[in-house]
């Protein structure tokens, strides 16, 4: 499982043209060129904006998520309206709808938008609740906590929206981070969506920045390639190992003490 990543790690600091005949985890010869050329991308743009581009859309992705899916959360566990059973099953439905149904429709109103080209059609629909799996998830952790702190909030004089941020939220934030890290892991690695609504290279993330250096019509510059592949990694797998204990504990424990 391990070895595509070590092959790819150490490749990328092997000459593009040995990557493909030298086959051991050792290279012969090392480089830095790889990562020197890669570095300056293509079309005059270079990888600081793809990254800036990356962590700017992830980093909104990550605040819309956190704010509204939590919010939409706290009033399926906490409040009472009207239908909220009915609507709480329609919110889980949306979760079996296959992504592909929503491909045309959603273009369709986000091109009369005008927001084609841009990291709207991917970072505003997050500040709407879209996302039903991290409703869900905070939904199970609030349902655990005692409604006495509700009640004792309540007595002294708050009402909903000072209980959420004041009691609910503070104890949320094992549900709350689990979302953050899956958030921004989707978002970082989701290319489907950056490839059909970003057609500027100035606009490019570091998803959309890799294709580029496998071009169809042109040399395929592997060494670049990989190593800007590896530094694409880099994130990503940091995120992961400094919060496991947050993934497991959120999703796991479900906020039960």
């Amino acid at each position: 499982m391990l070895y595509p990543i070590l092959w790819m790690i150490i490749s990328s600091f092997k000459p593009t043209q040995s990557i493909l005949s030298d086959n051991s985890l050792w290279p012969k010869d090392l480089t830095l060129s790889n990562y020197i050329k890669g570095w300056k991308g293509t079309s005059g743009t270079t990888f600081a904006t793809f990254y800036l581009n990356s962590f700017s859309m992830v980093g909104l992705a990550v605040i819309g998520n956190v704010l509204s899916c939590s919010l939409t959360a706290y009033a399926f566990a906490r409040l009472e309206f009207k239908h909220k059973k009915i609507w709480f099953a329609l919110m889980m439905m949306t979760m079996m709808i296959p992504m592909h149904v929503l491909i045309v429709p959603q273009y369709i109103i986000f091109n009369k938008l005008e927001w084609i080209n841009t990291i709207l059609p991917i970072v505003v629909p997050k500040f709407f609740a879209v996302d039903g799996f991290f409703i869900f998830l905070t939904v199970q952790f609030i349902r655990s906590l005692p409604r006495e702190l509700d009640e004792a909030a309540t007595i002294d004089g708050c009402g909903p929206i000072a209980i959420y941020f004041r009691i609910i939220l503070p104890l949320t934030v094992p549900a709350i981070v689990t979302t953050t890290i899956f958030t921004f892991i989707w978002t970082w690695n989701d290319f489907f969506s950056q490839l059909l609504y970003l057609s500027g290279v100035e606009k490019y993330t570091v998803t959309l920045a890799l294709r580029m250096f496998t071009d169809a019509g042109g040399e395929a510059a592997l060494g670049s390639l990989f190593a800007m592949s590896v530094l694409s990694i880099v994130p990503v797998f940091l995120i992961f190992v400094f919060f496991q204990r947050y993934i497991v504990e959120g999703i796991a424990t479900s906020g039960m003490k």
